[in-house]
Order: structure tokens, then C-alpha cells, then sequence
């Protein structure tokens, strides 16, 4: 096989890692915020969650050219994955930068402290492998942050951005897509649907959640931190991140699929909040097929939200009340998990 396939290619067999998605939000996860105290949180992907992801969005990669702008090469699966499906998904360019002090042995014998970008336009010599010498690899004056004028140039070039961005920066990530109106899938945790730059972004219907990981919940590439998870969960070499999902604003299949409602509005089953007015609902399935006031429904809800089914009000996830925010929820005096306000528009 190839250099590059030898090189990139991590298979990893996924555990069942079930857990409560509601729970993670609230409580957060302790190698995030490590990693955001850091500002060292370079977590890379698998190979399988990025395929299992993106098999959905073939139609969108046709003719398109692709910007992984958060990409170490020689650890990047995003580069990885793109590269060996370049003419599957026929795509018409694909560029990775690579952040400063990186080495990119992977092409040279030597190690080197200048940030680069790589552009591959397809297989040349027709064996269907991205071969070293079929890749351009340029230096960049800078230090190849998404943020600095040589990556901005780059970003003017892409139809579509693929990539995991810094979680600590992960406003200001979005913020930049949206300013220059990229389509992107992109990883994020689902804390940062409590941001308000990011929650006005879903509520306006500009941004959605993508399928995601199973169980919301994956390993991670990364050997900075210590591996503190239960014999049952570690895996050498990778880190545990739970209540991860993909940001995207392409058009997908199940945000135009309706949630299948059962259960009958009932005044004793679905108390209200304390300080709002709209009712409690604990599970997504307990959502009422008859109701059509405020309810507050879990974060998950956003995992099967379809814009022409219901209409998001607002969100209960911080003690700051303003136009979107309404405060933490509680019911009889008892703090919730956090909660997005819907209403049926069915209704």
C-alpha cells in the first residue's frame, strides 16, 4: 500500500458507549475543559466516525473544492478520508493547512517549523492512490491559524469546509464560516449549542446538527492528556469526549422528517416551570401530539428537529435572562437538565 495509506489510516473498533446526553451538557466533560484552559485541545478524528458521517452528504461534494482549515496532516483523517475518495465524490480540489511546528515528514526527510498547506487535485498517474508527489505542499509565511490572512485566502477558495475545530475557539470559528458564507460540516460539542452566537444561528435555521456518533459520545486522537477512563472505555493513544455532534448547514434528509408524536397533553403528566410558562417535558418521545404552547423539550430534541415541524422560542440553560435565554428551568423548586422551548407549528 502507498505511503499515505500507511500512514493515515486508523481503524479503530468502537465501543457501545451509551450515555446521557441531557447529563454531559449539564456536567460537562473534564478533558474539555483541561483543554480549553489549555487552548491545547487538538483532538483528531477517527477515520470510521468521519465516514459514517459524511456518506451522507456525497451529493453536496461534486465539482466542490474542500478546506480542512484545522489539519496536521500526518495525524488528519478528515485529509485522509478526502484524499483516497478524492474521485469518488469527484471533487475538484482539496486543500489542508497545517498549523505551525508540525513536522511533515510524511512528504521530506526533514522536520520543519513553517506552517504549510497541501493541494491535491486528483490522481495523475491513474493507480486511484494519492501518491506524495501528487500533492502540492506550499509554505506559509505565517503560522497557518484559520484566523490569519493566508488561511482567509485559502477559505475564499473553498465551497465546503470539513474539519474539527478548536472547541475554546469554536465561536469564533463559526462566526468566520458564517461571515463569509462557506458550507461546512464541522465537529463541535454540544455546550456550545448553549452559546448565544451559535443558538441564534439554529434557532434562525442556519445551522443544524448533523447524524453524529453514537451514543454521543467517541474517542478522540490525542496523547496530551492523561487517560483516566475505565478499563472498560480506554483505548491507548485516544481520549473519551462525550456529548460531541457535527455542525452543519447543508441540507440533509432527516431535518426534513417529521418526529412521530403519541402521547396526549395531560395537566398532571406535564407540569410548568416555575419561571416560565410553558410546560416540562424529560424525554423527547413524551413530546405531546396536541399541544400547541411553549413546551421545554432536552438538548437532544435538536438531534431529530425538523424547522417546518417546530418553531424554537428560546433556550433554559443559564442564570442570564434575555431575549433568547429564559434561565435555568425548574420545576416545583427543582432544577432541570437544560431545555429548548419549542412550539408545534403543526398546531
Amino acid at each position: 500500500m502507498k505511503i499515505i495509506a500507511n500512514y493515515f489510516v486508523r481503524k479503530i473498533t468502537e465501543e457501545n458507549l451509551e450515555i446521557s446526553l441531557s447529563r454531559d451538557y449539564e456536567k460537562g466533560n473534564a478533558n474539555l475543559r483541561a483543554a480549553n484552559k489549555k487552548k491545547s485541545d487538538e483532538f483528531y478524528t477517527q477515520l470510521s466516525d468521519i465516514e459514517k458521517e459524511l456518506r451522507h452528504y456525497k451529493q453536496h461534494f461534486k465539482n466542490k473544492v474542500v478546506y480542512c482549515n484545522c489539519d496536521d496532516p500526518r495525524v488528519s483523517n478528515f485529509f485522509n478520508y478526502f484524499a483516497l475518495n478524492f474521485e469518488h465524490l469527484q471533487l475538484k480540489k482539496l486543500i489542508t493547512t497545517c498549523y505551525k511546528n508540525q513536522e511533515w515528514n510524511l512528504f521530506s526527510s526533514g522536520n520543519s517549523e513553517k506552517a504549510v498547506y497541501l493541494e491535491y487535485e486528483g490522481d495523475k498517474n491513474g493507480n486511484k492512490v494519492p501518491d506524495p508527489e501528487e500533492i502540492g505542499i506550499h509554505p506559509l509565511k505565517g503560522d497557518g491559524d484559520f484566523r490569519s490572512e493566508e488561511s482567509i485566502e485559502l477559505l475564499k477558495q473553498a465551497d465546503i469546509v470539513v474539519t474539527n475545530p478548536p472547541f475554546s475557539l469554536f465561536r469564533e470559528y463559526v462566526d468566520q464560516l458564517i461571515n463569509f458564507n462557506k458550507k461546512f460540516v464541522i465537529i463541535g460539542h454540544q455546550n456550545s449549542i448553549s452559546y448565544k452566537e451559535i443558538f441564534k444561528l439554529v434557532q434562525q435555521n442556519k445551522i443544524w446538527l448533523g447524524y453524529g456518533f453514537k451514543g454521543g459520545a467517541t474517542h478522540f486522537i490525542n496523547s496530551s492528556y492523561q487517560n483516566t477512563q475505565t478499563a472498560n472505555n480506554k483505548i491507548e493513544g485516544m481520549i473519551r469526549v462525550s456529548g460531541v455532534v457535527w455542525f452543519t448547514n447543508l441540507k440533509i434528509k432527516k431535518t426534513e422528517e417529521d418526529l412521530i408524536l403519541y402521547k396526549k397533553y395531560s395537566k398532571n403528566e406535564y407540569p410548568k416551570f416555575d419561571n416560565y410558562d410553558a410546560i416540562n417535558i424529560d424525554k423527547v418521545k413524551d413530546i405531546p401530539v396536541d399541544y400547541a404552547k411553549p413546551m421545554g423539550v432536552p438538548i437532544t430534541f435538536l438531534n431529530k428537529h425538523n424547522p417546518d415541524q417546530f418553531e424554537i422560542l428560546g433556550i433554559m440553560a443559564s442564570t442570564t435572562v434575555d431575549e433568547i435565554n429564559f434561565g435555568y428551568p425548574y420545576v416545583d423548586g427543582k432544577k432541570k437538565f437544560a431545555r429548548v422551548v419549542i412550539r408545534n407549528k403543526r398546531l
